[in-house]
Protein backbone atom coordinates (compact mmCIF):
# COMPACT_ATOMS: atom_id res chain seq x y z
CA UNK A 1 0.00 0.00 0.00
CA UNK A 2 1.40 3.64 -1.17
CA UNK A 3 2.17 5.66 2.15
CA UNK A 4 -0.12 8.76 2.67
CA UNK A 5 2.84 10.97 2.65
CA UNK A 6 2.77 9.45 -1.54
CA UNK A 7 -0.60 9.02 -1.75
CA UNK A 8 -1.69 11.82 -5.19
CA UNK A 9 -4.15 14.23 -4.63
CA UNK A 10 -7.59 13.92 -6.47
CA UNK A 11 -10.19 16.23 -7.19
CA UNK A 12 -13.62 15.73 -7.76
CA UNK A 13 -16.79 18.57 -9.24
CA UNK A 14 -20.04 18.18 -7.68
CA UNK A 15 -23.48 18.28 -9.33
CA UNK A 16 -23.64 21.47 -7.65
CA UNK A 17 -20.49 22.93 -9.61
CA UNK A 18 -18.28 22.44 -6.20
CA UNK A 19 -14.38 21.38 -6.97
CA UNK A 20 -12.79 19.46 -3.74
CA UNK A 21 -9.43 18.60 -3.57
CA UNK A 22 -8.83 14.74 -1.93
CA UNK A 23 -7.42 11.82 -0.94
CA UNK A 24 -7.86 8.45 -1.23
CA UNK A 25 -5.81 5.51 0.49
CA UNK A 26 -6.54 2.22 1.76
CA UNK A 27 -8.82 -0.79 -0.03
CA UNK A 28 -11.75 0.07 -2.42
CA UNK A 29 -15.19 -0.47 0.66
CA UNK A 30 -18.29 -0.80 0.28
CA UNK A 31 -18.23 1.74 3.48
CA UNK A 32 -15.30 3.89 3.29
CA UNK A 33 -14.22 6.37 6.03
CA UNK A 34 -14.49 10.23 5.23
CA UNK A 35 -12.01 12.09 7.39
CA UNK A 36 -12.80 16.07 8.49
CA UNK A 37 -10.08 17.92 9.40
CA UNK A 38 -9.90 20.71 11.83
CA UNK A 39 -9.83 24.40 11.92
CA UNK A 40 -7.10 26.04 9.51
CA UNK A 41 -6.11 22.26 8.31
CA UNK A 42 -5.51 20.91 4.81
CA UNK A 43 -4.86 17.57 3.10
CA UNK A 44 -0.79 17.82 5.04
CA UNK A 45 -2.37 17.86 8.40
CA UNK A 46 -3.36 14.53 8.75
CA UNK A 47 -0.65 12.57 10.94
CA UNK A 48 0.25 9.70 8.19
CA UNK A 49 0.88 7.19 10.94
CA UNK A 50 -2.62 7.29 11.68
CA UNK A 51 -4.01 7.31 8.47
CA UNK A 52 -2.05 4.56 6.89
CA UNK A 53 -2.82 2.65 10.08
CA UNK A 54 -6.62 2.75 9.42
CA UNK A 55 -6.13 2.14 5.92
CA UNK A 56 -4.26 -1.25 6.59
CA UNK A 57 -7.99 -2.08 7.18
CA UNK A 58 -10.51 0.07 5.36
CA UNK A 59 -10.39 3.13 2.89
CA UNK A 60 -9.91 6.39 3.97
CA UNK A 61 -11.34 9.53 1.55
CA UNK A 62 -9.87 12.98 3.45
CA UNK A 63 -11.37 16.36 1.47
CA UNK A 64 -10.21 19.95 1.78
CA UNK A 65 -13.04 21.99 3.03
CA UNK A 66 -14.33 24.37 0.42
CA UNK A 67 -12.20 27.64 0.18
CA UNK A 68 -9.20 25.50 1.56
CA UNK A 69 -6.15 24.14 -0.28
CA UNK A 70 -6.74 22.42 -3.83
CA UNK A 71 -10.76 23.01 -3.28
CA UNK A 72 -12.43 25.47 -4.80
CA UNK A 73 -15.19 28.17 -3.90
CA UNK A 74 -15.11 30.17 -0.83
CA UNK A 75 -15.18 28.64 3.01
CA UNK A 76 -18.76 27.91 4.32
CA UNK A 77 -19.94 30.80 7.15
CA UNK A 78 -20.91 28.07 9.18
CA UNK A 79 -20.73 24.46 10.49
CA UNK A 80 -23.86 23.65 9.08
CA UNK A 81 -22.71 24.66 5.73
CA UNK A 82 -19.52 23.22 5.78
CA UNK A 83 -21.35 19.96 6.73
CA UNK A 84 -23.75 20.48 3.28
CA UNK A 85 -20.86 20.68 1.16
CA UNK A 86 -19.47 17.41 2.45
CA UNK A 87 -22.64 15.56 1.86
CA UNK A 88 -22.70 17.12 -1.36
CA UNK A 89 -18.88 15.08 -1.98
CA UNK A 90 -19.84 12.05 -0.75
CA UNK A 91 -23.23 11.76 -2.75
CA UNK A 92 -21.01 13.11 -5.66
CA UNK A 93 -18.56 10.19 -4.95
CA UNK A 94 -21.81 7.79 -5.60
CA UNK A 95 -21.79 6.63 -1.79
CA UNK A 96 -24.93 5.32 0.09
CA UNK A 97 -23.43 4.95 3.34
CA UNK A 98 -20.06 5.95 4.85
CA UNK A 99 -17.94 5.95 8.61
CA UNK A 100 -16.70 9.62 9.46
CA UNK A 101 -14.01 10.22 11.62
CA UNK A 102 -13.87 13.82 12.79
CA UNK A 103 -10.51 16.23 14.25
CA UNK A 104 -11.60 19.11 16.04
CA UNK A 105 -13.65 21.23 13.71
CA UNK A 106 -14.21 18.34 12.04
CA UNK A 107 -16.16 16.74 14.83
CA UNK A 108 -18.09 19.30 14.53
CA UNK A 109 -18.99 18.71 10.83
CA UNK A 110 -19.25 15.55 11.47
CA UNK A 111 -22.08 16.04 14.18
CA UNK A 112 -23.30 18.48 11.55
CA UNK A 113 -23.73 15.73 8.87
CA UNK A 114 -25.27 13.33 10.69
CA UNK A 115 -27.66 15.63 12.69
CA UNK A 116 -28.55 16.04 8.72
CA UNK A 117 -28.64 12.94 7.36
CA UNK A 118 -28.49 10.46 9.82
CA UNK A 119 -29.18 7.32 7.32
CA UNK A 120 -25.89 8.27 5.78
CA UNK A 121 -23.49 7.13 8.41
CA UNK A 122 -22.67 3.83 9.68
CA UNK A 123 -20.59 4.68 12.30
CA UNK A 124 -18.50 8.00 13.34
CA UNK A 125 -15.02 8.36 15.32
CA UNK A 126 -15.57 12.20 17.15
CA UNK A 127 -11.86 13.06 18.46
CA UNK A 128 -10.75 16.38 20.11
CA UNK A 129 -14.13 17.45 19.85
CA UNK A 130 -17.41 18.83 22.08
CA UNK A 131 -20.69 18.95 21.05
CA UNK A 132 -22.54 22.11 20.15
CA UNK A 133 -22.78 25.01 22.61
CA UNK A 134 -20.20 23.16 24.20
CA UNK A 135 -18.20 25.12 27.21
CA UNK A 136 -14.98 26.97 26.05
CA UNK A 137 -15.97 26.51 22.20
CA UNK A 138 -16.13 29.82 22.08
CA UNK A 139 -12.78 30.76 23.24
CA UNK A 140 -11.59 28.99 19.90
CA UNK A 141 -10.58 32.49 18.39
CA UNK A 142 -8.74 33.92 21.57
CA UNK A 143 -6.66 30.95 22.12
CA UNK A 144 -5.72 30.58 18.97
CA UNK A 145 -4.98 34.28 18.82
CA UNK A 146 -2.99 34.03 21.69
CA UNK A 147 -1.03 30.71 20.46
CA UNK A 148 0.01 32.39 17.13
CA UNK A 149 1.33 35.48 18.42
CA UNK A 150 3.52 33.15 20.97
CA UNK A 151 4.26 30.48 17.83
CA UNK A 152 5.38 33.92 15.52
CA UNK A 153 7.50 34.74 18.95
CA UNK A 154 9.33 31.81 19.40
CA UNK A 155 9.81 30.55 15.47
CA UNK A 156 7.45 27.65 16.57
CA UNK A 157 4.51 25.50 14.85
CA UNK A 158 1.42 26.90 16.29
CA UNK A 159 0.26 23.16 16.81
CA UNK A 160 3.04 22.88 19.65
CA UNK A 161 1.14 25.09 21.73
CA UNK A 162 -2.87 24.13 20.41
CA UNK A 163 -2.51 20.54 19.83
CA UNK A 164 -0.33 19.10 22.80
CA UNK A 165 0.64 19.62 26.56
CA UNK A 166 3.16 21.82 28.18
CA UNK A 167 5.17 18.71 29.82
CA UNK A 168 8.33 17.91 28.80
CA UNK A 169 6.77 14.31 27.45
CA UNK A 170 4.32 16.60 25.28
CA UNK A 171 6.88 18.51 23.98
CA UNK A 172 8.23 15.29 23.08
CA UNK A 173 5.80 14.26 20.64
CA UNK A 174 4.64 17.88 19.43
CA UNK A 175 8.32 17.35 17.69
CA UNK A 176 7.58 13.98 16.63
CA UNK A 177 4.04 14.97 15.54
CA UNK A 178 5.24 17.98 13.37
CA UNK A 179 7.94 15.79 12.00
CA UNK A 180 5.21 13.59 10.85
CA UNK A 181 3.20 15.71 8.91
CA UNK A 182 5.76 17.37 7.13
CA UNK A 183 7.51 15.00 5.61
CA UNK A 184 5.55 14.69 2.20
CA UNK A 185 8.31 16.49 0.00
CA UNK A 186 6.23 16.48 -3.14
CA UNK A 187 2.57 17.53 -4.22
CA UNK A 188 1.77 19.27 -0.42
CA UNK A 189 -1.75 20.93 -0.47
CA UNK A 190 -1.84 24.63 -0.25
CA UNK A 191 -2.03 26.33 3.09
CA UNK A 192 -5.67 27.93 4.27
CA UNK A 193 -5.35 31.51 3.63
CA UNK A 194 -6.18 34.65 5.81
CA UNK A 195 -9.55 35.09 4.96
CA UNK A 196 -10.94 31.63 4.86
CA UNK A 197 -9.35 31.15 8.47
CA UNK A 198 -11.10 34.02 9.97
CA UNK A 199 -14.03 32.57 8.43
CA UNK A 200 -14.26 29.38 9.82
CA UNK A 201 -13.38 30.84 13.90
CA UNK A 202 -16.15 32.80 13.17
CA UNK A 203 -18.18 29.90 12.34
CA UNK A 204 -17.23 28.23 15.25
CA UNK A 205 -17.91 30.83 17.23
CA UNK A 206 -21.52 31.21 16.18
CA UNK A 207 -22.10 27.42 16.73
CA UNK A 208 -20.91 27.80 20.49
CA UNK A 209 -23.62 30.01 20.83
CA UNK A 210 -26.19 27.59 19.55
CA UNK A 211 -28.15 25.05 21.49
CA UNK A 212 -26.74 20.89 21.26
CA UNK A 213 -27.92 18.75 18.80
CA UNK A 214 -30.63 15.93 19.90
CA UNK A 215 -28.75 12.49 19.64
CA UNK A 216 -30.53 10.38 21.85
CA UNK A 217 -33.10 8.63 19.13
CA UNK A 218 -30.19 7.72 17.17
CA UNK A 219 -28.60 4.04 17.80
CA UNK A 220 -25.12 5.38 15.47
CA UNK A 221 -22.21 3.68 17.25
CA UNK A 222 -19.70 6.50 17.65
CA UNK A 223 -16.22 6.48 19.46
CA UNK A 224 -15.25 9.91 21.51
CA UNK A 225 -11.62 10.35 21.72
CA UNK A 226 -9.57 13.02 23.50
CA UNK A 227 -6.38 14.19 25.56
CA UNK A 228 -7.07 14.53 29.14
CA UNK A 229 -5.80 18.23 28.64
CA UNK A 230 -7.52 19.82 25.80
CA UNK A 231 -6.93 23.22 25.55
CA UNK A 232 -8.99 24.44 22.56
CA UNK A 233 -11.68 21.85 23.09
CA UNK A 234 -12.11 21.39 27.26
CA UNK A 235 -11.75 17.62 27.68
CA UNK A 236 -14.10 18.27 30.87
CA UNK A 237 -17.02 18.58 30.63
CA UNK A 238 -17.32 18.59 26.69
CA UNK A 239 -15.87 14.82 25.55
CA UNK A 240 -17.81 13.17 28.34
CA UNK A 241 -21.06 15.49 27.40
CA UNK A 242 -20.51 14.51 24.21
CA UNK A 243 -20.52 10.67 24.70
CA UNK A 244 -23.00 11.07 26.48
CA UNK A 245 -25.51 12.86 23.79
CA UNK A 246 -24.85 9.35 22.21
CA UNK A 247 -26.84 5.98 23.81
CA UNK A 248 -24.09 3.79 21.56
CA UNK A 249 -21.19 5.61 22.39
CA UNK A 250 -17.99 4.32 24.10
CA UNK A 251 -15.34 7.09 25.48
CA UNK A 252 -11.40 7.20 25.48
CA UNK A 253 -9.13 9.77 27.32
CA UNK A 254 -5.55 9.59 26.60
CA UNK A 255 -3.37 10.87 29.78
CA UNK A 256 -0.86 13.62 29.45
CA UNK A 257 -1.90 14.49 26.37
CA UNK A 258 -4.01 17.61 24.55
CA UNK A 259 -6.21 18.10 21.54
CA UNK A 260 -4.30 16.11 19.42
CA UNK A 261 -4.17 12.79 21.97
CA UNK A 262 -5.35 10.95 18.67
CA UNK A 263 -2.14 11.77 16.70
CA UNK A 264 0.13 11.35 20.25
CA UNK A 265 -1.15 8.17 21.20
CA UNK A 266 -1.28 7.47 17.69
CA UNK A 267 -0.69 3.77 17.75
CA UNK A 268 -3.44 2.62 19.92
CA UNK A 269 -5.71 5.01 18.71
CA UNK A 270 -5.39 3.20 15.64
CA UNK A 271 -5.94 -0.44 17.00
CA UNK A 272 -8.95 1.35 18.61
CA UNK A 273 -10.45 3.09 15.75
CA UNK A 274 -9.52 -0.21 13.60
CA UNK A 275 -11.08 -2.39 16.27
CA UNK A 276 -14.46 -0.18 16.40
CA UNK A 277 -15.04 0.06 12.21
CA UNK A 278 -14.89 -3.47 12.34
Amino acid sequence: MTSYIDTPTKTLVTPENKTFAYRVIGTPATVPVIGLIHLSGNLDNWDPTVVDGLAKEHQLILPDYQGVGGSGGKAALTIQGMAQEIREFIHALGLKQVDLFGFSMGGFVAQEVINQEPTLIRRALLTGTGPRGGQGIGDVTKISDRSLAKAIFTFKDVKTYLFFTRTTNGKQQAAKFLKRIKARQTGRDRSIGWSAYRTQLKAINKWSTESAIDFSQLDLPVLVANGDHDAMVPTKPNSYNLAKAFKNSELVIYPDAGHAGVFQFNEEFVKKANQFLR
